[in-house]
């Protein structure tokens, strides 16, 4: 696997560290790779901004911070006008129109998926947004199977939670498969 650097980026509540420490667990345990995640978030309870970092590599990884990232998630407009000078060129934003505007002649893929719409319309339930995320990230760039992050989430969640999690990935993995290039 090529290393790849990614942000997740949004505010508190929206799950960005959880899916972020789930990927890495992902990665590590199931796909045998290395993987580094940091996060940083404000000191209020909810709404604060919230950043985490992951780096996936078949290779040692030296250094935990990403500073110019392959792949860009922001699911704030706040958290968007912090981040998005620092994609690579050429790498993947992925943002929800609900709560993002981009901007035009950004050097990226990007990627305007309706997430959170797709969430309420097809699950009912809010809560599962992250994981609809990391399901479309998933789509976009295949960097673990989606059973491997299905593996981690049995080993979290109380098993009444697991079928609406596994249907808010699969949902996020159709959205994200519809991006991919």
């Amino acid at each position: 696997m090529e290393r790849c650097r990614i942000v997740f980026s949004g505010s508190g509540g929206q799950g960005v560290i959880t899916a972020a420490v789930i990927l890495a667990e992902a990665a590590v345990l199931q796909e045998h790779l290395n993987a580094v995640q940091s996060q940083s978030y404000g000191p209020e309870a909810r709404g604060g901004a919230t950043r985490s970092d992951v780096i996936l590599s078949a290779d040692e990884i030296f250094f935990p911070k990403v500073l110019q990232p392959n792949v860009l998630i922001c699911l704030t407009q706040s958290a968007y006008n912090k981040y998005h000078s620092i994609l690579r060129p050429g790498g993947v934003m992925l943002t929800d129109p609900h709560f993002v505007e981009t901007h035009r002649g950004l050097d990226a893929q990007r990627c305007e998926i309706p997430m959170y719409q797709a969430v309420l319309d097809q699950i009912g339930k809010p809560v599962v947004f992250n994981i609809c995320v990391l399901g479309a990230l998933l789509g976009i760039r295949p960097l673990v199977a989606p059973d491997s992050i299905l593996r981690v989430l049995e080993t979290r969640l109380p098993g009444d939670f697991l079928d609406l999690n596994r249907k808010a990935l699969e949902l996020g993995y159709r959205l994200g498969t519809d991006c991919a290039v």
